[in-house]
């Protein structure tokens, strides 16, 4: 096996004479005054809300049944520690693109220019396959979920599947391929009725709560382990990496050499809005259930408001499972499409031989699109039993390039010396790691 080259720096000179795009005006503008800079701009709310409708996808409705299977104890032990992990980590990530010397290039690109070609296609290859999968399991998701909501809520025929997948599909599409700025419009009406419609489930179930035996303060080596175990599942469950590197372009437009500090606070904001509304939304159903609902509604394989829905006999909640799974799955498809976008760009232009002239942007976009669009109606008609197991594989590389690789490249990497010698970068590392082997324990016990 060739060794990768060693890590090098690029000048701002051979930067812009080797990038294939267009240097952005925007990126060398002057940093806007202190005052200004505090203000949040349209661009950064709406990433906010599209980094959170990412990581809000249709598992939160799986999420409390499976974070509060330990009881109460491990579940506050990682409620404490899920909001200062998803935020370093995740601006660890942003840091590794917002600090490249090449500016307006994304996560693909500036790997290769940190670790060598060698390192930097491996790099793309599993950032890619680790959020591509995610994309097919959105396109099975939405339509067995529409489908559902049609044939037993609202007493339709059912249509065809390959129509009906085609159709919903082609709708998310539409909004990708209109540009970031629809997309982000667009998430932002979605994330709205998601967050309400989290916080009066988390009201609602209120008056129902019970402690119970979910009090039962465990022994040491079993909180040790149920926190170890339920650790992936927040992790994944708060990711918004596939966006972190569209994000992180953004800033550089909208903030210029102020881009770290903009991403940032996007990030500490998008993160306080994921632990007030998700961990209160879990806290409210695991209090509801009980231990004895919990394991019931994970013997049904239910999701937690159909479950809760049986129990109260609301049929409201009833309608309001389907109702959060529809945007959930929409919103968190635009962020990874952007994430499985960039990674299929990044390894059709380093497979093309220098010699061969490389394509346009818009006409690799469209070709990518075409891609996503076939390959995710194609896994949405065929309905696979395997895409808990494609999530699962895809896990440990997405702890890998969110956790310990910006982690890496700031022991290694010049331009990331600044960040160097930080506590915050012990405790990315360790989670990294903890979440890594409790991702890799779930698959082969």
């Amino acid at each position: 096996m060739s060794r990768s080259p060693a890590p090098r720096t690029i000048s701002a000179d051979a930067a812009s004479a080797h990038s294939p795009t267009t240097t952005n005006p925007a990126l060398d503008r002057p940093a806007a005054a202190p005052d200004a800079r505090q203000r949040p701009s349209a661009v950064d709310t709406g990433w906010m809300l599209g980094l959170f409708g990412t990581a809000i996808g249709a598992g939160i409705l799986f999420l409390p049944i499976n974070a509060g299977a330990g009881g109460l104890w491990p579940l506050l032990v990682v409620t404490l520690l899920i909001g200062p992990m998803t935020y370093l980590s995740h601006r660890a990530l942003a840091r590794f693109v917002c600090a490249s010397p090449r500016k307006g290039e994304d996560i693909t690109v500036v790997a290769r220019d940190y670790f060598g070609e060698g390192a930097g296609r491996v790099i793309t290859v599993l950032y890619f396959l680790a959020i591509y999968p995610i994309v097919l399991i959105y396109g099975v998701g939405i339509t067995n979920t529409v489908e559902s909501l049609m044939v037993n809520q609202l007493g339709l025929p059912p249509v065809p599947r390959v129509l009906l997948s085609g159709v919903l599909i082609a709708l998310m599409m539409l909004v990708m391929v209109a540009g970031q700025r629809l997309m982000l419009a667009v998430t932002r009406w979605l994330v709205y009725p998601l967050i309400l419609a989290l916080l009066g489930v988390t009201i609602y179930l209120v008056p129902t709560w019970q402690i119970g035996d979910l009090a039962v303060v465990p022994s040491a080596g079993e909180l040790t382990l149920s926190v170890w175990l339920i650790i992936p599942v927040l992790v994944f469950a708060f990711n918004h990496s596939p966006a972190i590197s569209q994000f992180s372009l953004a800033m550089q437009r909208e903030h210029g050499a102020r881009a770290p500090e903009a991403a940032s606070r996007v990030l500490r904001r998008t993160t306080v809005l994921l632990v007030l509304f998700t961990m209160a939304f879990v806290w409210s159903c695991v209090l509801s259930l009980g231990s004895t609902g919990l394991q019931e509604a994970r013997e049904a394989n239910l999701p937690v408001l159909s479950h809760l829905a049986n129990m109260h006999g609301n049929p409201l909640i009833g309608y309001l499972g389907p109702a959060v799974a529809i945007v959930a799955i929409v919103s968190s498809f635009f962020g990874h499409y952007l994430g499985a976008g960039e990674g299929a760009a990044g390894i059709a232009r380093s497979m093309l031989p220098a010699r061969i002239r490389q394509p346009q942007d818009r006409t690799l976009r469209r070709g990518i699109a075409v891609f996503i669009f076939l390959t995710t109606w194609a896994a949405a008609v065929l309905n696979p039993s395997i895409l808990s197991l494609i999530e699962s594989l895809a896990g440990p590389v997405i702890a890998v390039i969110l956790y310990l690789m910006p982690m890496y490249a700031v022991r290694r990497i010049p331009a990331l010396a600044p960040y160097r010698g930080q506590l915050s970068n012990v405790f990315v590392t360790v989670a990294g790691l903890v979440a890594l082997s409790g991702i890799l324990f779930t698959l082969v016990r």
